[in-house]
Formats: structure tokens, sequence, C-alpha cells
């Protein structure tokens, strides 16, 4: 460190943090990437460094706080045990608290977001961690709400802050309630608090997340308890903007993964990877993500014990590794078990049950065509563009056009050298993006950020925008053959297409020709001949593909729930099937030369 910091439990956290980054703890790459931006925040001359606080809450911790159940890995109970705080657990607490921006009582880091399997201490150290921040910050008049998706994961949270106050605190709850404190616990709240601690006041929540009664909320420190069961991005939205009206103001997401890949906290969890990969800068932002590494195929060794070490901080202290091991090998031996071990015990997100694609495979198929077309991750979208027109490439054109104001998705197909190459874009009404983005968890405006999409300025889509897309595209420099479209949806599409230009094939929206065009992205895909500029929207429409398989190799595919979307890959199916009937055809003129 460049310079003199000191804390009680600095040293433990320093060890813990170093350990991680040199590799003397086994960690994943998210976790190390984490533990060297908070020793690199240290010495940030833009922040001031103090303890105070952290060391507080550590303290407050493990001098009043019990376990309520459980044991230890020898069986011996843990009812009425202090509960001692790991090294990670500390780690995150000063990660947390002991940033201020230089010469402020202002505190750096606003939002949390900690991301561990289960069975490594969190619902206790959730208890915990609101307990002794309620404390500290009590000259505030702390109010501290832990929100699950379900109440009875936040009620866990809510007896252990019963049974701390009532049996650890005082022998029982009349001497509670004696020294002030109020008890509620009925079917409207869950509320422990006190209106004078130590010249301030606390209130400590507990209760479900409902994101249509809580618009009223005004408090300084929420924990959303397993975010990867909240149904949309309102539900943490309308936590994060209750505190507000406080500078040092602290939102935590804890959380394992689940079996949406397209879900809030899947999405949540790839802006907190970014951050931490420079993508994208966001100081206020505190991360700790522990789930083993993916190969480069989105893989992952499930028999390994440094897999199991690498997603589980607490291995070896809640998790016994005999026990996981026993479940992997089940869940290798069974498949039906692999899908829980993976999110579960690991920390991998799956694709929902009834999904036909692993995002990891695009993903991978995305890096690996990139190579070989000569093209830097780290490229610009408009780089990668201008790397991609200098290919000697015929392209085809395929859209999904939406009846009103719902996503309209367009596309530029084209191969070069066996690989296939996919330039995806789609538009939505501004007017109805934000309803749609909250119901139907759609990322759009992360989309609009990055390029993605449009948003119209009207309430409908428009034809329009669309022929101005594929002429722009043109004027850019792409070679475009031909544009597959079903004229019996949006004849003035159809007609505008042409009026501008384009060689526009009538398409039929016939299964048996659908499916050609998806076993061809399907097969580059899994060969890793597939490049799609690493689109976020493209991943998100192939995460909600459902497909069914046919006789003759045939498949028939729809969207696995009415509110998902996959119109994207519908319209690169439009434009791969043009393709591949093209060249069938120039095949045929040429033999008969």
């Amino acid at each position: 460190m460049a310079r003199e910091v000191k804390g009680k439990y600095l040293s433990e956290v320093l060890e813990y943090a170093q350990g991680v980054v040199d590799g003397s703890i086994i960690a994943g790459e998210d976790r190390i990437l984490g533990c060297r931006r908070f020793l690199e925040m240290l010495k940030d001359e833009r922040f001031d460094i103090r303890t105070r606080d952290a060391d507080f809450v550590i303290g407050i911790i493990q001098s009043s706080f019990r376990h309520r159940q459980g044991e230890r890995l020898d069986g011996t109970p843990l009812r009425n045990a202090p509960f001692l705080l790991e090294p990670w657990q500390k780690y995150c607490c000063y990660g947390m608290l002991v940033f201020f921006y230089a010469g402020t009582q202002e505190r750096v880091v606003k939002e949390s977001f900690i991301f561990i399997p289960r069975k490594n201490g969190k619902t206790i150290f959730v208890s915990a961690l609101a307990w002794a921040l309620a404390i500290l910050q009590r000259l505030s008049g702390s109010v501290v709400y832990v929100v699950g998706a379900a109440l009875k994961q936040a009620m866990e949270t809510f007896e252990n802050w019963d049974y701390n106050l009532e049996h650890v605190q005082y022998p029982d709850k009349k001497a509670a309630l004696a020294d002030g404190w109020e008890i509620h616990d009925n079917n409207i709240e869950h509320q422990i608090s006190h209106p004078n601690l130590g010249g301030g006041s606390v209130s400590l929540n507990a209760l479900a997340s409902n994101p249509d009664g809580q618009d009223s909320f005004n408090c300084n420190i929420v924990i959303a308890d397993e975010v990867h069961a909240y149904r949309s991005p309102k539900q943490y939205n309308i936590l994060k903007e209750a505190t507000k009206a406080y500078t040092n103001k602290l939102v935590i997401a804890i959380t394992t993964a689940g079996d949406d890949g397209t879900s809030f906290c899947a999405q949540r969890l790839t802006y907190c990877r970014r951050v931490l990969r420079g993508k994208y800068q966001n100081e206020n932002l505190f991360t700790f993500i522990c789930c083993a590494d993916e190969d480069e195929k989105g893989g992952v060794d499930i028999l390994d014990p440094i897999q199991h070490q690498k997603a589980n901080p607490s291995y070896g202290v809640t998790i016994r590794p005999a026990d996981i091991m026993n479940d992997a090998q089940q869940a290798a031996d069974d498949p039906q078990q692999k899908k829980d071990f993976l999110a579960k015990s690991l920390n991998i997100f799956t694709a929902q049950t009834r999904a036909y694609f692993q995002v990891s495979t695009f993903r991978w198929s995305n890096a690996k065509a990139g190579e070989l077309l000569g093209i830097d991750p780290e490229w610009t979208l408009e780089e990668k563009i201008a790397h991609v027109l200098k290919l000697p490439v015929k392209w085809y054109g395929g859209a999904d056009l939406s009846k009103l104001h719902d996503l309209t998705a367009a596309v530029l197909h084209g191969c070069y050298k066996d690989v296939d190459i996919c330039l995806p874009h789609a538009w939505f009404p501004i007017v109805a993006a934000h309803i749609k983005a909250d119901q139907d968890n759609i990322p759009l405006f992360g989309w609009q950020q990055d390029g993605w999409l449009d948003m119209c300025n009207a309430p409908t889509n428009n034809h329009a925008d669309v022929v101005k897309w594929f002429v722009a595209r043109r004027q850019q420099g792409f070679k475009i053959r031909q544009v597959g479209h079903d004229r019996k949806f949006c004849r003035e599409y159809f007609i505008g297409m042409k009026a501008a230009g384009f060689t526009v094939v009538d398409q039929p929206q016939y299964h048996y020709k659908k499916s050609e065009g998806f076993r061809r992205i399907e097969q580059k895909a899994l060969n890793g001949l597939f490049y799609y500029f690493g689109s976020d929207a493209y991943e998100y429409c192939v995460q909600n593909v459902h497909a069914v398989e046919k006789t003759d190799d045939m498949i028939q595919y729809e969207k696995i729930e009415d509110n998902r979307r996959i119109d994207i890959f519908d319209a690169d199916v439009f434009a791969t099937v043009r393709m591949l009937e093209d060249l069938e055809r120039s095949q045929r003129a040429s033999d008969w030369l």
C-alpha cells in the first residue's frame, strides 16, 4: 500500500485480498478481479480510507450476534454460539464501508452485489449485517429492509433478529420490551425497532418483494435477498429508489445463480463482470462474485475439487468437501441432477428447462469465429464492422416486424471462409419501452446504449426505419444481394424495400424452410464458426428459443414464454434461409455451364 492505513481487521482483510490475487487462496476469475480492484482502490488518492465503520460493524456482529441454528463440520451444535465472520465476510464489510470521497463524510460504495452459492452462510450473514448496519447508522434514524423474493426467505432473517434480541441481548421478550424495543410480528409487518438507541433510532424490517406496494419506501439500508428469483428489474429498482434521501445509503443484492440467463439477476451479473473488467466505470459498486470458472465452451468440470473451492468461499467451513463431491458425482451420473448442482453449488447460471440453446455455446463461437476473422474483441462495434467490410462477403437480409408496439428486428447474414457472420439490429417504440422493460424484463435501454437498438419516437414501430437501416448499411459498404420477407406481414415494408432498390424475395414462414436456417445457425455455433459481433440482444433472443424435433431432422421453434422475445434470432433464420437458397440456386446455375 502506498499510504498508511490502520484498522483492527485490516491486516486480516489485506491478507485475504492479496491471497486471492496471488493464488494462495483458491478463487475464480471474478473474485480475483474484485480483490484486485479493492487493492487498487486502497491506493487511489481520490478516496480517504477510514476503517472505523467497518471495524464497528464486524465488532458488533462478533460480540453481539449468535447462531440460532446449525452445526459445525464435526457435528457440534452452533445454537447460541457467537457468529464469527469468515475472512471473506470481513473483506465484504471493508469493501463496502472503508472508502470515502476525500475530505468528505460521504462513502463511495452505494451498491453491492454479493454472488455466492447456497450453504455458504449467506442467511446468517445477511441477518447480522443488517443488524450491525442499523446500529452503525442509528444517528441518521436507521431504517433497514431485508427483502426476499418470498416472505419465507425474509422471515429467516427476522427470526434471527428476534432470537438475538430475546435470547442474547436480553433474557426474554419482556425485558427487551421494557428497555424500549418494539417487536411487531403479524400478518401486516415483521419489524423490530427502537426509538432511542444510543441517541438515535433503528428499524429493522423483513418482507417479501412487492413492486406494486413499495413505492412509498424510505430507508437508508436495503438488502435484496435471493435476487435470482426477482421477476423484474422493477423489484430491485424500487428498493434502490427508496434510499435516495440518504447520502450514505447502501443497497446490497445477495443471491445465488438461477436457471434463467435472461433474468434481472443474470443481467446484473453481466454488468458487474463488465465493471470488474473495466468496460464500465462504476466506483459506487462493490462486487463479490464467487463461481466456478467455465472453459471456453462454457463447460465446467463438476468433479474437480478446485472448482468447488473457487465457487464456495466457505469451503471447508460450512461446505463439507465430502458432501459437495458426493453431490457432484451424483450430478455427473444423473443428468437431471446436473442443472441444480451447477446453479446452487457452483453458482453457474443455466438455461431454462425449455430452452433449446446454451448461450455459452454462442459466446464461445463468437470468440472463436472472431479470432478466425482477425477481429480484436476489444475493438468498438464500429471498428469490428469496418474490419468485416474489408472481407469479400455477400450479405443477405432478414426482418421480423412487430404488428404495433413490440420488438422489431433486422439482420444481415453472410459467410466468409466457412464462418457465418450476423449483424443484428432492433427497434422498439419509446412510449412502451419503460413498461415492457419492467414487465417483461427486456434490457432495451442497455441494448440502445450499446448500439443494438433504436427507440422509435412514436407509439408504434415504423417499417420505414427498417428500410432506412438497410439503406444505411448498403451505403456503409455492405453488398446486400437479397432480402427475405413474407409479404403477408407488413406489405408497406415489402414495397418500401423494393422502392429502395433491394431484391426482396417472398419467403413464406414454412417450418420446413425455417428449419434449414435454424440448423445452419446451430451447426455453425457448435463448431465455433458463427460470429454475431457479441450482441447482447442476439444472446437474449437465443436463450428464449424453445424447439421441438420433428421427423427427418426438421425442427419447429417458438419462444419459451409469452413475455419473451426471439425476434432477432427469427430474423437471422430468415436471412440464413435466403443465403442458403441463393447459394443453392447459384450452384445449380453453375452446374449447367
